[in-house]
């Protein structure tokens, strides 16, 4: 495990840096250096006063296997949810009261933060899942509109079959 900021939170109080026994933490561009990092140290995590600052694992462990009726339940929540953040964005966009705008605004990224766990839920954003790579595949053998960063889509595409490789076959 190696620690990683969130900029978001970082409040630039640095004591991570007076902690760091191995000087991995660089202030100025918010990176921590993964290669410096001790295995489960944790104290730049435990120092750190904003709670900017986490443990993250080097490989994620795989993707738990669902029923194609339980996949399906979720592909379908999760287009509804992409739908009722559509028409909150809409309200928010031409609604007058100010109150129905911020309320318009919580409900509209509330149903985003649910869709992207239910995605996440069928293994389309885990990228040790199968699915991403069906789904890059995909995208990389159909029409795309002009702009598409079809070189960006090879290149994860490539390390995500890599990697996969190199830890053994996830079917899911």
């Amino acid at each position: 495990m190696h620690a990683v900021r969130n900029i978001n939170l970082c409040t630039k109080d640095c004591l991570c840096l007076y902690v760091c026994p191995t000087g991995a933490t660089d202030t100025e561009t918010g990176q921590i250096d993964a290669s410096k990092c001790l295995e489960g140290c944790r104290m730049c995590v435990d120092a750190c006063p904003s709670h900017a600052i986490s443990l993250i694992p080097e490989e994620f462990p795989p993707q738990q296997g669902k029923t194609d009726s339980v996949r399906n339940s979720l592909l379908s929540l999760a287009e509804s949810k992409v739908k009722q953040e559509r028409i909150a964005a809409d309200i928010e966009e031409n609604a007058d009261n100010p109150i129905l705008r911020q309320f318009a605004a919580a409900l509209k990224a509330s149903n985003r933060l649910m869709a992207e766990d239910l995605l996440r839920e069928t293994g389309y954003m885990l990228p040790q899942s199968r699915n991403v790579r069906d789904l890059l595949g995909a995208l990389l053998n159909t029409d795309q509109p002009e702009g598409f960063p079809k070189e960006a889509v090879e290149k994860l595409l490539e390390i995500l079959i890599k990697a996969n490789n190199k830890g053994g076959d996830n079917n899911e």
